[in-house]
């Protein structure tokens, strides 16, 4: 199993991190690496959109000719986890325009307003510490799109077909089941 992570801006190294202790508790061979450039999406079995700054990630790998790949690999069915910029890259409206979503930037606030919750979400469990830095935020979800978490009026966690969107971080917790999830994903 190769994963790659989306390696031009934001919680890279974090994600990385997890995925490879996830696999370990697992006790399943995988590898994780880091995709700056184009030419490398194609060989890997799920990738991570992590967060970051949207506009600029957007612009990066859409120049870098990622972007095309990603989209071909959703195509194909290969497992995306797009986390807070990673999640608004995956909505129809913007880059990617793979999921039945519309998403409000920053929906909770500045950085200044960052906070963690404790969330119930489906498939995953409950009281996970989802911690939200300047998220974004579902508005709506469309017939092919499931909720898998709300907080407050905002969807937070959604699903559909191979892609899992995530308004919060969940690779800057301790706390491993998203990864799980995610994995179970990959293996299916």
């Amino acid at each position: 199993m190769k994963i790659g992570v989306i390696a031009i801006q934001g919680n890279v190294a974090e994600h990385v991190s997890a995925l490879e202790r996830t696999l370990a508790e697992r006790d399943c061979h995988g590898e994780v690496i880091t995709i700056k450039r184009s030419g490398l999406v194609h060989g890997c079995d799920a990738i991570v959109l992590p967060g970051g700054e949207s506009t600029t990630l957007a612009r990066l790998i859409q120049r870098k000719g990622i972007a095309a790949e990603i989209r071909h690999a959703i195509g194909s069915g290969v497992p995306i986890l797009g986390t807070c910029a990673g999640l608004i890259l995956l909505a129809k409206e913007n880059l990617l325009g793979a999921m039945d979503i519309e998403v409000r930037r920053n929906a909770f606030g500045r950085q200044c307003d960052s906070f963690e919750a404790s969330l119930n979400i489906t498939g995953v469990g409950k009281a996970f510490p989802a911690v939200f830095i300047r998220a974004p935020a579902i508005v709506r979800c469309g017939s092919e799109a499931s909720v898998l978490a709300r907080f407050g009026e905002y969807v937070v966690a959604a699903q559909q077909d191979c892609m899992l969107a995530l308004a919060f971080h969940p690779e800057i917790v301790s706390d491993t089941r998203v990864h799980h999830y995610f994995l179970e994903m990959i293996q299916s």
